[in-house]
């Protein structure tokens, strides 16, 4: 593929990439892809990646579903082992292959996609929540000890 410089273009249902679908609040929907394979100035084989897809995810806010528009666009560096990881050249991930030299397209989608999830979704148009955090603590009055009164009892003030 890289010496031939293919490109591939498609749909992928979300359905297709079961991590991705278990972090979605459905797995319904799909995304668009491109992978375009060939080699660099310096002979390098790569891959880029790129995909579109409205994620559907769950507001952590509000807790009500909305998409999240996605857009990724990803240069891999080709390596057979991890050795050749510091060959590539600056802002190149690496991509390992496997023995045979073969990558999987559609795992290289979904880590893809998968990296663009924020850590907690929320829908950008939600309302802030104004609270303060922790919660500010009753003012206490100080408490007379028992003892004190004891002392007072043993030592009167003359």
């Amino acid at each position: 593929m890289v010496t031939a410089q293919r490109l591939f273009e498609g749909w992928l249902e979300f359905s297709a990439m079961p991590r991705l679908a278990a972090a979605l609040a459905s797995s319904e929907g799909r995304c668009r892809y491109a992978l375009e394979f060939g080699r660099d100035a310096l002979g390098h084989g790569v891959l880029d990646v790129r995909a579109e897809a409205a994620l559907p995810l769950i507001c952590q806010r509000s807790l009500e579903r909305f998409e999240l528009p996605v857009q990724v666009h990803q240069r891999l560096g080709m390596v057979t082992d991890e050795a050749q990881e510091a060959g590539l050249p600056e802002g190149y991930e690496p991509v390992l292959l496997d023995a045979e030299g073969n990558i999987r397209p559609l795992d290289l989608i979904e880590d893809e996609l998968l990296l663009a999830l924020p850590a907690v979704p929320v829908r950008p148009d939600s309302e802030s929540v104004d609270m303060i955090w922790p919660p500010e603590a009753p003012v206490e009055e100080p408490q007379v000890s028992a003892f004190a009164a004891l002392a007072q009892l043993k030592h009167p003030k003359a």
